[in-house]
């Protein structure tokens, strides 16, 4: 008889809890996309590693002393431009100075609503401060778009969760 009480209440109890905000941590779950080929020449990817109708490239790069601080000695100084980025609230990629082996020397993060030029060009340019100028051989893109920042499941039980960019790149990263 008790045995039959039980399983008639279950089905209750499974509705109560799945109402109350006591089950809602038990489906949260973070996830993190895959990194892209870094590239002088990227399609931006979303966090689920789809092209969003954007590009962006690395136009130059250089070696130079910046101007507000010529006695820090070289830094690099690169030149991007985004494509068919949107004016507001467009994309940011990481950006880094590579030596020969695709190493990350330093990273930055780029966005799209920073670049202007004329004519509505989606232009920016940007200072590295590497430590050994002498070992930079590029500077390379990474396609995944870091502008999207969906709270975690550490930080929002009930809205956190789902797929976020990769981790940024970072100095000693093989790209």
């Amino acid at each position: 008889m008790f045995a039959a009480r039980v399983l008639a209440a279950a089905p209750v109890a499974l509705v109560v809890l799945s109402l109350s905000s006591c089950s809602s941590h038990w489906g949260c779950t973070d996830t993190t996309a895959e990194r892209g080929v870094a590239g002088v020449r990227v399609q931006v990817v979303n966090t689920s590693g789809r092209p969003i109708g954007v590009t962006a490239e690395v136009v130059d790069w250089r070696l130079e002393p910046h101007p507000q601080v010529p006695s820090r000695g070289d830094q690099v100084h690169f030149h991007y431009r985004f494509n068919g980025a949107d004016e507001i609230g467009g994309p940011a990629l990481d950006a880094c100075a590579v030596d020969k082996q695709r190493v990350a020397l330093i990273c930055q993060r780029v966005y799209s609503s920073e670049a202007f030029g004329p004519g509505g060009e989606h232009t920016g340019d940007e200072w590295l401060a590497v430590e050994h100028p002498g070992q930079v051989a590029g500077v390379l893109l990474i396609p995944n778009d870091q502008s999207y920042d969906r709270r975690t499941c550490e930080q929002d039980v009930k809205d956190g969760g789902g797929v976020h960019p990769p981790k940024p790149v970072g100095a000693g990263d093989h790209l």
